[in-house]
């Protein structure tokens, strides 16, 4: 649990690199033998690409330092649960397991909405943990809307 709490800690780094430039603030690492082989964060807004998601970008991190697209001995942590799209990657990248801090009501694909990773018979199944690090992820993306919110008055 305590390699959990420092790896989901990664992720929240990542997440506050995308707050600083007011993208929604989601981090992901993905971990290997115990070691962080890929970090990411959202850049929707600066690389105008609705696929610059955190989990996307830290598959192809990985994928690139593995030279595969199978990660199938990797985990991945991540700050916010993963929408449709990001789900549908852990699923085509063979990730082992997903580590969740905090849930997604509106478009969470992992469990508040629905859960892609466990409700479907796909080819591959994803282990998932939710909660590690829940309220300090939580508390980012909360104030993160708050001063958005207030930049915009």
């Amino acid at each position: 649990m305590e390699k959990d709490i420092l790896f989901m800690k990664e992720a929240l780094k990542q997440a506050k690199k995308a707050a600083e430039i007011l993208e929604v603030p989601v981090g992901a690492v993905i971990v290997k033998d115990n070691k962080i082989i890929a970090r990411a964060y959202n850049q929707k807004e600066k690389k105008y690409d609705s696929t610059k998601h955190a989990e996307i970008i830290a598959i192809q991190k990985a994928s690139k330092q593995l030279k595969s697209w199978r990660l199938s001995d990797c985990e991945m942590y991540v700050t916010l649960e993963p929408c449709s799209m990001c789900a549908g990657a852990l699923i085509q990248s063979r990730i082992k397991k997903v580590y969740i801090g905090a849930m997604d009501e509106k478009t969470g694909s992992c469990g508040s909405v629905f859960n892609l990773l466990k409700d479907y018979k796909f080819n591959h199944d994803v282990d998932i943990e939710y909660g590690i690090c829940k309220e300090e992820c939580e508390k980012i993306l909360k104030d993160f809307f708050k001063n958005l919110r207030q930049m915009k008055k």
